[in-house]
């Protein structure tokens, strides 16, 4: 892989990924560890994040400390998955600001076709971290990327917990300057675009719609 794809192999997201993969993992336990993965994921993918020092008084003399500075990140949920990755991540990172797009693929063309678009107003000004659980075909998430590159964020991650080679390849076809960070890169597609191993589809494990 290239330097645009970091790929997290932290022993307990690897552990829990595992777990998350087994077929009789149920509903409730699937999400679970859904969100426990997406806080790890979220410490490691804000790991460069700018820090400012700032004057406050501990209990004992006054000091200058780190905080975060500018302005807080934006978390972008592809409908309807990412909204498991985008629970855990706000459990670190409460006051992130939150947007939602919402993608099907028309079943003529394969094209994904947009439904739903909701982000911040000041997006332009804020980092931007998109969410989905699976890089398949990649072709959702460039057509998300594209929609959210015309709100002018600072800069543009995507996270996801599974991706495939076909399908990040295919990502940065056209997005070359998005980074992608996974926690893992399965062996490849089957004839029907699914991840394989993988571990099914992520959307309706997690609300039990199978």
């Amino acid at each position: 892989m290239n330097d645009l794809v970091t790929h997290i192999q932290h022993p307990l997201i690897q552990h829990k990924l595992t777990l998350m993969r087994q077929k009789d993992t149920s509903t409730a336990e699937f999400r679970r560890l859904l969100e426990e993965i997406s806080m790890l994921l979220a410490y490691e993918v804000t790991r460069d994040m700018p820090l400012e020092k700032v004057p406050i008084e501990t209990p004992l003399t006054p000091m200058n400390a780190p905080m975060l500075s500018g302005k807080k990140l934006v978390l972008i949920s592809i409908m309807r998955a990412g909204q498991g990755i985008l629970d855990g991540m706000l459990k670190l990172i409460p006051s992130a600001r939150v947007g939602h797009i919402g993608l099907y693929r028309d079943p003529r063309t394969l094209i994904p076709v947009e439904y739903y678009f909701k982000v911040p107003t000041d997006i332009h000004e804020r980092d931007m971290l998109v969410v989905d659980p699976m890089i398949a075909t990649g072709n959702s998430a460039i057509a998300a990327v594209h929609r959210l590159k015309q709100t002018q964020p600072q800069s543009i991650k995507f996270i996801c917990l599974l991706a495939a080679p076909e399908g990040i390849a295919n990502f940065h076809t056209d997005h070359p300057d998005v980074p992608i960070f996974t926690a893992a890169i399965d062996e490849r597609l089957d004839e029907h675009g699914y991840i394989l191993p993988g571990l099914g589809d992520a959307g309706d494990r997690m609300f039990g719609t199978q």
